[in-house]
């Protein structure tokens, strides 16, 4: 499987590859966006099976990068890895079609709590 990344920090992407690695999920190819409009534009080039997005980026958020790519048809797997969290925003990501919410600072444990059942 093919997993994006997408935070406009490089060093959140790095620990979000060491904490998945961590978790076991290791072997899947892991790809890397640094904002909104790049994780968008990679949906459509590398066909990701899961993207785990921060909210807050540049050049296009978080959601608004799911609801263009639920707008465009897609229907990746798709869900935030975020350190901001309120019940807005929890329920702007359901209705979005996000299948999942981490809160930063995560573990490896919650991860595979995650994403076991996604990924299998």
């Amino acid at each position: 499987m093919k997993i994006l990344i997408a935070d406009d920090s490089r060093v959140m992407r790095q620990i979000v590859v060491r904490t998945l690695r961590q978790a076991g999920f290791g072997d899947h190819e892991l790809i890397e966006a640094a904002n909104g409009r790049e994780a968008f534009d990679m949906v459509k080039s590398e066909n990701p099976d899961l993207v785990l997005s921060d909210w807050n980026m540049p050049e296009m958020n978080g959601i608004e990068c799911l609801r263009q790519l639920r707008a465009s048809g897609s229907d990746v797997k798709f869900g935030f890895v975020t350190s901001e969290s309120t019940p807005e925003m929890k329920e702007q990501a359901d209705a979005a079609g996000a299948l999942f919410f981490i809160v930063k600072p995560f573990s490896a444990e919650r991860f595979d709590e995650v994403f076991a059942p996604i990924l299998g």
